[in-house]
């Protein structure tokens, strides 16, 4: 009898270092953690262009960055009267991606009269989530009443 307690203690024991040294040799193995990249929350509007414009839309580019040109294109068709667009493309303008330490493009940010930022996005974009986006910045609320108008919800809150 109490040879079986012995080995079952013994079984124990060798486990419990067995499962302490796979502990040790895997924990450095994780991916180590990354710091999320910067994005602006408040923009000087007379960096940028047409600082008297109601709303601004920034793209922070470069110009070896593909993604750049197709985020562009969207965000060019958004310049009217009261929203002003303006690319800061790396090489161009490096002091404004510094300023607002921008480590990574595209980044896109929507800022109001003020230069608060209303919303941003790194990375590609749908034209869809940008104009809808802006169109939220300008009229909070908005794109949800419109959808539902479009979609019936009836007298559902929409904050």
């Amino acid at each position: 009898m109490i040879t079986r307690v012995l080995v079952a203690l013994a079984v124990v024991i060798v486990a419990a270092l067995v499962a302490l040294v796979l502990r040790r040799r895997t924990a450095g193995t994780d991916a180590p953690t990354q710091a999320p990249h910067i994005v602006p929350t408040q923009l000087d509007r007379n960096d940028f262009a047409r600082p008297e414009a109601a709303w601004l839309v920034v793209l922070f580019s470069s110009a070896s960055c593909t993604t750049c040109a197709n985020v562009r294109e969207k965000a060019l068709v958004l310049a009217s009267t009261s929203v002003a667009v303006d690319d800061v493309e790396y090489t161009a303008r490096r002091a404004l991606h510094e300023k607002y330490s921008i480590d990574g493009v595209p980044c896109l940010v929507v800022a109001d009269s003020m230069g608060v930022v209303k919303a941003s996005f790194l990375g590609p974009v749908s034209a869809t989530d940008l104009w809808a986006a802006v169109a939220d910045a300008r009229e909070p609320g908005a794109r949800n009443v419109h959808a539902c108008e479009q979609h019936g919800c009836g007298d559902t809150d929409h904050d």
